[in-house]
């Protein structure tokens, strides 16, 4: 049986998510050889999982010659250095989203200050170079974005390619009642708010599926144009209207509306918001001529409770974001399955072992990127932009 042996940077709430999703995988020996991070309770963290080493540095990982893959899930800003390190270090490379962003240079409120038509051509600068390095590299990069691999995304994807259907229409959302982070409220921590943090798991599985329909009816298909409007609702409210809204954004979007045309006169709309109470949303609908598909990741109806008090609850998970557990609750059972990050991870350490490439690439990280930061210079501008 093969052998994988994976380094982790963090050791946060995500790289939870991927380790619980390692453990799924089956037909290859993956070993969580390290964990390297700054957190106070790194050890603890890695004695639950049973990993074998704890770096408090990255470049004790890189250094480490057991490792074959380093998996990135650290804060955004820290993303592309990381990347360019890790490959370079010979390692193959899982990085959570976004690939990359605009971070800035230590400005104040840099997403009030800054241009964002500089951001894009700065961004767009630096994802070309990132290409660069990592082709030339021979290594492995694997764009962590679950939404591609939802069973439901996947039987879409199934379906269209069978049909050759004509994709028509795309609605895409994920949308919640905010971060508790306060890095998530600061543009130089997260390179923008809702839409990149929330709004880039929609866009993603919506790419992927024209994508899909392009290669199964052999065409070319791109973004041709972006029109985008973003907004700060919260901070327009008084506390007492606040309610249970977590979002504190400083010079951050807490709303984002997005439409997309593409190259065949087809269309998509995302959306991502801080102020949707009731649980997280991850909604994904497709229109064609002759078929309509409805993903409701998040809330769907498979398993229902209804609670008349939230006794001993406190340790039960329910589903992502919920504000109370009180009432009737779409619970989520097997969310790491039906939000995607099981078969993702089959995916990644398959195309490690067999050297192969993963269906979630470096190609659809860099087109969802540049879509977002398009998206934000429109919303700035007041204008449509052409890619």
């Amino acid at each position: 049986m093969k052998i994988v042996n994976v380094g982790i940077v963090g050791s946060g709430f995500i790289a939870a998510i991927h380790i619980d999703s390692y453990k799924k995988v089956f037909g290859l020996d993956v070993c969580l050889k390290a964990v390297a991070s700054t957190n106070k309770k790194v050890k603890s963290f890695a004695e639950k999982y049973s990993i074998e080493k704890v770096y408090p540095r990255f470049e004790q990982l890189l250094e480490d010659p057991e490792i074959d893959v380093i998996d990135i899930c650290t804060p955004a800003h820290l993303h592309e250095e990381m990347i360019i390190r890790a490959v370079e270090a010979g390692k193959h490379v899982i990085c959570e989203k976004p690939m990359t962003g605009f971070y800035g240079t230590g400005d104040v409120n840099i997403g009030s200050s800054v241009s964002k038509e500089v951001m894009y051509h700065d961004v767009i600068k630096r994802m070309d170079k990132l290409k660069e390095v990592v082709e030339q590299s021979g290594k492995l990069f694997m764009y962590a974005e679950n939404w591609v691999y939802a069973p439901s995304i996947t039987k879409f994807a199934e379906i269209i390619k069978a049909r050759r259907s004509k994709i028509l229409l795309l609605k895409g959302e994920e949308s919640h009642s905010g971060s508790h982070a306060a890095h998530a409220a600061l543009w130089e921590f997260t390179g923008g708010g809702a839409l990149i943090r929330q709004g880039c798991h929609p866009l993603s599985a919506i790419l992927y599926l024209k994508q899909v329909e392009a290669k199964a009816r052999n065409e070319e298909i791109y973004i041709e144009s972006i029109v985008a409007e973003v907004g700060n609702i919260t901070n327009h409210l008084n506390e007492q209207d606040r309610g249970v809204l977590a979002a504190r954004p400083v010079d951050v979007e807490d709303w984002a509306n997005v439409s997309i045309t593409f190259s065949d006169g087809t269309k998509a709309a995302v959306m991502a918001g801080d102020m949707i109470v009731g649980g997280i949303r991850n909604i994904v609908e497709v229109f064609t001529p002759e078929s309509a598909h409805i993903c409701n990741m998040t809330p769907n109806n498979s398993a229902l409770s209804f609670f008349a008090n939230e006794t001993n609850l406190e340790d039960i998970y329910i589903s992502e974001k919920v504000e109370t557990k009180q009432g009737w609750q779409f619970v989520s059972p097997m969310e790491e399955q039906v939000r995607g990050y099981v078969d993702e991870f089959q995916d990644f350490m398959e195309s490690v072992a067999y050297e192969r490439k993963p269906k979630s690439d470096f190609a659809l990280a860099y087109n969802t990127t540049k879509a977002i930061y398009a998206a934000y210079w429109s919303a700035a501008e007041g204008k449509r932009i052409y890619l």
